[in-house]
């Protein structure tokens, strides 16, 4: 839900009398630092960011035919949000792709509107560090492919 990051570090620390190995994670986009433990990266979805494949399957979603999305605004924002908080950078790459189209289209509401910045945030985090590229120039691109 934070985005991609970049491990700078592992750190010990004792954590209720007990001894826990963290990850030490500097985000890019807003420059947060989080603590990841070890034992926790599986179920938490820590995975290696995209390569050139993955950048341009993420293009590819982000220009391909929008998803029939549930008309009740409570269901696809409980849709949307299992997506984002899957962890897979294409099911992210779906939600700001959908809710960008419904935002041109018909509008979003508070809730749909602060979903779609959360997303593109994840989204844009994960092409810098996946492009090696500012996150203005992943900006244009979005709004590029998004058109």
């Amino acid at each position: 839900m934070h985005g991609a990051g970049i491990i700078e570090a592992v750190e010990e620390k004792d954590v209720l009398g007990r001894a826990e190995r963290y990850y030490v994670m500097r985000m890019p986009i807003g420059d947060l630092r989080v603590m990841i433990p070890m034992s926790s990266v599986e179920e938490l979805g820590l995975r290696e960011i995209i390569d050139e494949d993955g950048v341009r399957k993420v293009f590819q979603v982000l220009q391909g035919e929008t998803t029939t999305m549930s008309q009740n605004w409570n269901r696809r924002y409980r849709a949307n949000l299992e997506k984002i908080k899957s962890g897979d950078i294409f099911e992210v790459a779906e939600v700001v792709r959908n809710l960008s189209v419904r935002e041109r289209d018909k509008g979003l509401s508070t809730g749909e509107r602060k979903m779609l910045e959360s997303a593109r945030q994840i989204l844009i985090s994960e092409l810098v560090l996946a492009q090696g590229i500012s996150k203005e120039q992943v900006e244009v691109q979005l709004s590029r492919l998004l058109r």
